[in-house]
C-alpha cells in the first residue's frame, strides 16, 4: 500500500502531488515513522542528485526514516540499493542504467515495507 503511494507521488498519477523520489518516499512513510508531514518540504531539495554526498534521493530518504526510529540497517540497505542500483549515488544509478528514477523509489519502499516499528 505504501509503496504504490510512493510510486503514485512520483508518478503524479491517481490524484496524488507528483514529488521528487526524496518527498515520494518520505511522504509515504512520514507518519508510519513517526515523522512530522512538514519533512516532506524539506525533501524538496533532495532529488536529482541533491541528497547529501550525491545520493540518490529515495535512498537517502529511506536511510533518514530507518534511523528516525533506530532501525538503523543500513549496511542491508546499502548492500540492497548497491545490488539493484550499482551505487548509492545518483549520477552513478543514472550513468549506469541498471534501475531507473522510479525503480529507485520502489527500491526504498521495499527496505521500509521490511522495516518494523516498536
Amino acid at each position: 500500500m505504501r509503496k504504490e503511494k510512493a510510486k503514485n507521488h512520483f508518478l503524479g498519477k491517481d490524484g496524488h502531488v507528483k514529488l521528487n523520489c526524496a518527498q515520494s518516499v518520505i511522504k509515504a512513510y512520514h507518519d508510519h515513522f513517526g515523522v512530522p508531514a512538514e519533512e516532506v518540504d524539506r525533501f524538496a531539495g533532495f532529488g536529482g542528485g541533491k541528497a547529501p554526498e550525491g545520493r540518490c534521493g529515495a535512498y537517502y530518504a529511506a536511510l533518514y526514516l530507518s534511523a528516525k526510529k533506530n532501525q538503523i540497517k543500513i549496511d542491508r540497505l546499502n548492500e540492497d540499493f548497491v545490488r539493484a542500483a550499482g551505487s548509492i549515488k545518483c549520477k552513478e544509478i543514472r550513468s549506469q542504467r541498471k534501475l531507473s528514477c522510479l525503480g529507485c523509489v520502489e527500491k526504498a519502499a521495499d527496505f521500509l515495507e521490511g522495516q518494523k516499528i516498536d
